[in-house]
């Protein structure tokens, strides 16, 4: 529903020794990653909203149940401000990639903890961490237009 957002469902792959899930292929999504790292959200924890400026994120929802939430805060965009909401993690594993502009929130709706992966096109506080954060955050902005149900 909002340009440039893509949701990409995982297969997982399973036999008598487990499962495997191929969480990214260069030759399916033109990205690349600048670093990963790897979360965990407690049950009815919120991480978000915020958004970046020039950074895209690539989520990966693997373990526990999430509810994202996506808002596109471009100027001008055809679905400017409207909200996106997509469940996904252990029972509909999802690869979604969020481009600058767009504010993201997510959370953790399992009874116990879920795992991400995050992808970002960009370091984090950029070369060595010498650089401010490219994080506009709306969570604790009481005017905020972006709402978690």
């Amino acid at each position: 529903m909002i340009e440039g957002v893509i949701i990409k469902k995982l297969a997982k792959n399973s036999d008598v020794r487990g499962w495997l899930i191929e969480t990214f292929r260069r030759d399916e999504i033109e990205y690349a990653p600048a670093m990963e790292y790897v979360s965990q959200t407690m049950p009815g924890v919120v991480r978000g909203p915020h958004e970046h400026q020039w950074q895209s994120d690539y989520f990966v929802f693997l373990a526990g149940k999430f509810k994202i939430y996506l808002w596109d805060n471009r100027l001008g965009a055809k679905n400017y401000r409207q909200r996106q909401v997509i469940e996904a993690g252990e029972d509909a594993p999802s690869a979604i990639l969020v481009p600058p502009g767009v504010v993201h929130a997510y959370q953790c709706v399992s009874a116990g903890p879920g795992l991400v992966i995050n992808m970002p096109d960009k370091l984090f506080k950029g070369e060595n961490k010498a650089e401010a954060v490219d994080e506009i955050r709306w969570e604790s902005a009481a005017d905020s237009p972006f709402k978690i149900d």
